[in-house]
């Protein structure tokens, strides 16, 4: 599995997926649009990126791309395009979904989330139900339930 991290603004949410993804076994890391990378405008290691992160950025390789080129190039690639978002069109993450040989999987920014165009090149859309008062988790939290349940049922 590879993770697609789209927009995502804050520097501290970024580092956290970087080691969840470590822990989850996420083979690759795409940053896109703002979302920070753990290098500044330097070359150098922000501090405020391996607090968070430990390390993981070292053993999780990524790159910044263009998210929309890249779902395409993965798909080509035999990728099956997983987006998580709450939209008139997604299902619950522990549905049982089709995947073709490899997953990417795809979360937003923190406030408004996934935009048409990327949510209408995935393949699939999940969410994760909402039972309390709160309509959403954390980015950083989300990408690590989806990423454990899709390396579930990918691993089967």
């Amino acid at each position: 599995m590879v993770a697609i991290l789209y927009n995502i603004r804050s520097v501290h949410n970024v580092g956290s997926i970087f080691r969840t993804a470590d822990a989850a076994g996420v083979e690759k890391l795409y940053l896109c649009g703002v979302t920070p990378t753990p290098l500044d405008r330097f070359g150098k290691k922000r501090q405020d990126f391996t607090k968070v992160s430990l390390g993981s950025e070292n053993s999780v390789p990524w790159e910044q791309a263009n998210a929309i080129s890249l779902i395409h190039d993965l798909r080509k690639k035999g990728y099956t395009i997983i987006s998580l978002e709450q939209h008139e069109t997604s299902v619950p993450y522990s549905s049982k979904i089709k995947f073709k040989q490899n997953i990417a999987l795809v979360v937003g920014n923190e406030l408004q989330g996934l935009p048409k165009e990327i949510l209408h090149a995935s393949d699939h859309i999940i969410e994760i139900p909402m039972r309390g008062n709160k309509e959403s988790l954390n980015v950083s939290v989300s990408f690590g339930i989806a990423a454990y349940e899709l390396q579930r049922e990918f691993r089967g």
